[in-house]
């Protein structure tokens, strides 16, 4: 989707009939001929139409939506306000392109996709959407460090998956029963801040605990290759101990160190040697400094 060029007729009005119209007083809201409101935002010096609304406040809000994810903290907005917006709603604008925010809010579907993106995150994260107070984005917050992965050849592969050692999982991606199946959707916060949303499930078949669909993009966006390092962390809102979100990161890893321990004890998937790896008489699949598995 092209997002400079919209698809509504009423941005090709004309500048004479636009001229005659009474102005808004809300930033990014333009007059209709026919009696609506059109929002708009710039983008390098181009325009980027974001539909026609009923009235001012609604194209308003259209706009401030568009101007949180284009301008980010920076947004000079007309209701709404950085330090007071919705924690997951900034979590839902971070996750997507600038694109695919610009065709919800011509579409009229933005609500709708930010509620289900809003379930999504509170069944992966525990969090209970009926109770009144707000996580604060801005609030201190201490982080936890969970434990790091070196990644094989196979999970950087064709696979479309990484394999989590079993012992992490149980200990820091427990799911219920019911869920293990169907898997859960675990959003993870990267360093620059994107969210990315992982499928998380057991495969009883393999007996495997892996992350799936989202991950060969995240390969591909990382630049990823096997011997490298990626590492998890868990973060704590400190007014509210009970709200966490997930982090994920990556690092190089020393390659030369990688294909001497796969040449040692060429490090097939636990699919398919089972729970124990063995490097100079111990296993290496126990040590939560450092995991050499897939």
């Amino acid at each position: 989707m092209d997002m400079i060029s919209g698809t509504d007729d009423d941005c090709s009005e004309n500048a004479e009939s636009r001229s005659k119209l009474p102005s808004s007083k809300y930033k990014g809201v333009v007059p209709q001929p026919n009696g609506r409101w059109g929002a708009q935002i710039y983008e390098k010096h181009q325009r980027v139409w974001l539909g026609t609304f009923n009235d001012q406040e609604e194209a308003a809000q259209v706009y401030d939506i568009a101007a949180l994810r284009f301008r980010g903290q920076n947004a000079v907005t007309n209701l709404k306000t950085t330090n007071d917006q919705d924690y997951m709603e900034r979590l839902f604008l971070t996750s997507h392109s600038k694109n695919e925010i610009v065709d919800m809010l011509r579409k009229h579907t933005y609500e709708h996709e930010l509620e289900q993106s809003k379930q999504y995150y509170a069944a992966s994260c525990h969090v209970d959407l009926s109770e009144s107070n707000t996580i604060n984005p801005f609030s201190e917050e201490a982080r936890e460090f969970l434990f790091e992965k070196v990644v094989t050849p196979s999970d950087v592969g064709k696979l479309n998956r990484m394999v989590i050692p079993k012992q992490q999982a149980e200990k820091h991606f427990a799911m219920n029963p019911a869920s293990a199946s169907k898997g859960l959707l675990l959003n993870f916060e990267d360093e620059l801040g994107t969210v990315w949303r992982l499928r998380y499930c057991y495969w009883s078949s393999s007996q495997s605990y892996v992350l799936t669909k989202g991950w060969s993009k995240f390969v591909k966006e990382k630049n990823l290759k096997a011997g490298d390092l990626v590492c998890f962390w868990r973060s704590i809102n400190m007014g509210h101990a009970h709200h966490s979100k997930l982090h994920i990161d990556c690092k190089p890893g020393n390659g030369s160190d990688f294909e001497e321990v796969q040449g040692r004890v060429d490090l097939l998937d636990p699919v398919q040697t089972g729970s124990v790896v063995r490097l100079f008489g111990v296993n290496i699949l126990e040590k939560s400094d450092r995991l050499y598995c897939t």
